[in-house]
């Protein structure tokens, strides 16, 4: 019998020493495999139940302890085989940002508050009289107080006039001058009173029956049918301005684009729809209202658009690109999202992957408002390299990972949407996240924890209609209440040839127009909001 070999008891072989040595081995192996396996879940799970235990859905924000971050930080450098750096860079971290110290002392007052001065004086000087005394100086402060709010009731006259000298003539001429136009054709409102009950439903996200308490502690009891009626009829006019808004959009570059849910109020149970929102950068933020979540919603609110698309990787997107008119840009901050997940189980693999996009926000950060020339020339010798090796990183690990896992996840997120990912290297005028989309998308979520659900498909439409004007007022530093109250007071007798110069995006300039300030000075009840009459 030859050595290493078991006999029977007949004297045949039955097995190798060497080969019950590497069945041992593999099946060792196979043991560790299913420990690490079940060590993941473990992670995973525990992860899961810590958030329950808090009472959270979910991270609240994508930020890694200032340690973690130094340590992601140190591992960027040691995967582009840098020097380590010893401190965090000063920019605002994009995992985890630096707390800004808040800057000390009091400021000055706003200049544009009406001041009302008091002088008081010392006690013995009150008692002697100032003749006795020399003023040799005086120390001056400021102090914030509040006027209670003003509702005013105005009444117009509109005299009947006959000529005193009528002649032998047998009719008599009656003249009577034309009432002031309102947006609410007989309605109760001025263009002042509407601006504020738009403003507070959906700047201030106010609930209607809110709404009817604050007017009611002024002075006016105003019922929210009411209130629904004044909007409900506002919006086709304020549509006009919108719909120009939405023309101009969609023959912009690119667009960033993201959807949320919102509950609608049925007779048994309330019903899923959704909101969307369209920001075409530096110019309009606009919102829209569809019953489903579907690529027919997609089709309706991108009609004719041409050109670059930054979205998540939704599928009711998917239709769009196969085309080609439309062009998918993909999200970093999405992508980072994905391995932010899988930290819990995978921490080493996910610091690494979040080091790599980390590097990538970095760069960014240093660009700020640079030239476009000046972007494509740092993307392609900085983030272009960076890019190439997390990819092949993700590759490498695909192999390693366990299925359906956070980080199995995470990974094949990034290859699957690696074309997508790499698209703001190809043109230095795409963002390299979404991030802005979904901060405008953000306005809604606050409003539905308000208001909880719509009361109506028509209600919706009111809602995405000032919305868009109030979030592209913001979007271009324009005071809402004022601009409100300006657009109705000129909408009514306005071109609708040229509606697009009275949207946030044009306002400024168009206030400047002689015709314009005429316009606004001939307007009486804009005249009674300034303090102007009365």
């Amino acid at each position: 019998m030859e050595p290493g070999k078991i006999s029977s008891t007949q004297g045949e072989p039955i097995v190798t020493l060497e080969a019950r040595v590497e069945a041992l081995c593999e099946q060792v192996a196979r043991l560790e495999q299913e420990r690490e396996r079940f060590r993941t879940l473990y992670l995973e799970m525990l992860e899961i139940n810590q958030k329950l235990e808090r009472g959270l859905l979910g991270q609240k924000a994508e930020k890694l302890p200032p340690d973690q971050a130094q340590l992601t930080l140190q591992l960027l450098a040691t995967l582009l085989g840098k020097p380590e750096p010893t401190e965090a860079p000063p920019a605002v971290q994009e995992i985890a940002p630096h707390t800004r110290r808040k800057p000390t002392g009091r400021k000055p007052l706003p200049e544009n508050l009406p001041r009302v001065e008091i002088e008081i004086l010392p006690d013995e000087v009150k008692r002697l009289g100032l003749d006795a005394f020399v003023k040799i100086g005086e120390e001056v402060s400021e102090v914030v107080e509040r006027r209670p709010a003003s509702l005013v009731a105005v009444r117009i006259r509109r005299p009947k006039f006959v000529r005193a000298d009528r002649g032998a003539s047998p009719r008599t001429e009656v003249l009577t001058a034309e009432p002031p136009e309102l947006p609410v054709r007989r309605g109760l409102a001025g263009p002042g009173l509407l601006a504020d009950t738009i403003v507070r439903r959906w700047q201030d996200h106010l609930p209607l029956h809110r709404l009817e308490a604050v007017y009611a502690r002024e002075g006016l009891e105003l019922a929210r049918s009411t209130l629904c009626g004044w909007h409900e009829e506002l919006t086709p006019l304020a549509r006009t301005v919108v719909d120009a808004m939405w023309e101009d959009a969609l023959t912009a570059p690119y667009l960033c684009t993201d959807a949320t849910g919102v509950l609608v109020q049925a007779r048994e149970r309330c019903r899923a729809a959704h909101f969307w929102v369209v920001v075409a950068p530096e110019r309009h933020v606009l919102y829209r209202y569809s019953r489903k979540h579907d690529s027919a919603a997609v089709d309706r609110m991108l009609a004719g658009y041409e050109g670059y698309l930054v979205a998540d990787a939704h599928a009711v997107y998917d239709h769009l690109y196969a085309g080609g008119r439309v062009v998918e840009v993909g999200c970093w901050a999405h992508c980072r999202r994905y391995f932010f997940k899988a930290l819990g189980s995978e921490p080493e693999r996910s610091r690494e992957a979040l080091a790599y996009i980390r590097g990538l926000f970095e760069i960014e950060r240093t660009l700020g408002d640079a030239a476009r020339t000046k972007r494509a020339a740092v993307r392609a010798e900085r983030a272009k390299p960076l890019v190439e090796r997390f990819f092949a990183w993700c590759v490498a690990q695909q192999e390693q990972v366990l299925e359906n896992t956070p980080i199995a996840k995470a990974v094949g997120y990034a290859i699957n949407q690696r074309k997508a990912l790499e698209r703001f290297l190809e043109d230095a005028r795409l963002p390299l996240h979404n991030n802005g989309s979904e901060l405008q998308l953000r306005r809604q979520a606050i409003g539905r924890k308000n208001w909880v659900f719509l009361g109506s498909d028509e209600g919706a439409e009111a809602n995405t209609t000032f919305v868009s004007l109030l979030a592209s007022c913001q979007m271009h530093g324009i005071e809402p209440w004022g601009y409100l109250r300006d657009l109705l007071c000129l909408l009514p007798g306005w071109g609708q040839q040229r509606v697009l110069e009275l949207s946030p995006l044009h306002w400024n300039q168009t206030l400047q127009q002689e015709r314009t300030q005429q316009l606004l000075a001939d307007n009486p009840f804009r005249q009674i909001s300034l303090g102007q009459l009365g």
